[in-house]
C-alpha cells in the first residue's frame, strides 16, 4: 500500500479513522477483506501469494497498516511484511504490536517499510529502511503516510529521486486538502478523504502498466462499532462496499 491517511483522536465518536490506496503488481492475486483471525477477531484484505494482509482492525479498535518504503536497496527480506501486519493485529494495543514489531526486526529480515499501529489510547509509526529502525509517536491530528516517510519527514533515495519527490508532494496536498472543517464528523471526513484519494489531481490513485492501485480501504473504529468499506479496485472507478462480518 502506497498512502494512507488516517484521523487520530480527531472525533469523539472514532478515534481511528483511515483511508488507504494499495498499489500492487496488477497480477498479484488477493481477497477482499473478511474476518481472517478468531482470536482476537480481526477484519482485513488478504494478500494469496504471500498469506499476509496490509491493512486490518481487530476486536480491541487496533488498526494496523503499512507502505513499503523505498530506500534504493534491493529486497533482501526472509519474510513477507504482510504477515508482520498480521502479527500485529493478533495483539491488544498498539504498544503491544510495536513491541512485538521490534522483536521481529531483531530476529529476522524484512524489506522496508513503514507501519501505522493506532487505537484508541496510541498510534505509532514504526519505520524501518533494511537496516535502521525508529519508533515516533504520532501527535492527535490528520497524518499522511507515503513511501518515503509520513508527515513532511521524508526521505527519499537517489535512485528514485523524481517519484519520490513527486510523493512528497502529493502528500503534502492529500493533508492540506483533508483538514478537518469546524463541526465536522468522521463520517462525512471520510467521505471526503475518499474522494481526495480517488481524484487523480492528488495524485494518490494509480494507474501504470502491471501496476497500480488495486483497492482502496475506508476504516472508521468508533467508540460505539466500527465499519471497515472496501473499494475491489482503483477507488477513481470502483465503488467501495460494506465488508460484512465487521467487529
Amino acid at each position: 500500500m502506497c498512502t494512507l491517511v488516517f484521523a487520530w483522536q480527531v472525533f469523539s465518536d472514532a478515534p481511528v479513522v483511515a483511508a488507504a490506496n494499495r498499489d500492487e503488481a496488477l497480477d498479484r492475486p488477493s481477497r477482499p477483506p473478511e474476518v481472517i483471525e478468531e482470536s482476537p477477531r480481526v477484519v482485513a484484505p488478504r494478500d494469496e501469494e504471500a498469506g499476509g494482509t496490509w491493512i486490518g482492525y481487530n476486536e480491541h479498535g487496533l488498526l494496523v497498516a503499512i507502505t513499503n518504503r523505498w530506500n534504493g536497496r534491493e529486497p533482501a527480506g526472509e519474510r513477507s511484511r504482510g504477515l508482520l501486519v498480521r502479527d500485529a493485529l493478533r495483539q491488544s494495543s498498539a504498544e503491544d504490536a510495536a513491541r512485538l514489531v521490534e522483536r521481529e526486526l531483531d530476529d529476522r529480515e524484512y524489506d522496508g517499510f513503514n507501519l501505522v499501529l493506532a487505537d484508541e489510547s496510541a498510534a505509532l509509526l514504526v519505520e524501518w529502511d533494511g537496516e535502521t529502525r525508529r519508533v515516533r509517536n504520532f501527535d492527535p491530528g490528520v497524518h499522511v503516510v507515503v513511501n518515503v516517510g509520513a508527515d513532511g519527514d521524508y526521505a527519499i533515495p537517489e535512485s528514485r529521486a523524481e517519484a519520490g519527490e513527486a510523493q512528497a508532494e502529493n502528500a503534502g496536498k492529500v493533508a492540506s486538502a483533508l483538514t478537518v472543517e469546524p463541526g465536522e464528523t468522521s463520517t462525512a471526513w471520510l467521505d471526503r478523504a475518499a474522494n481526495v484519494i480517488a481524484d487523480h489531481e492528488y495524485g494518490v490513485c494509480v494507474h501504470r502498466d502491471r501496476f497500480g492501485t488495486r483497492s482502496s480501504s475506508l476504516v472508521e473504529i468508533g467508540r460505539e462499532g466500527s465499519r471497515y468499506r472496501y473499494a475491489d479496485g482503483p477507488p477513481c472507478e470502483t465503488d467501495y462496499r460494506d465488508v460484512e462480518g465487521q467487529v
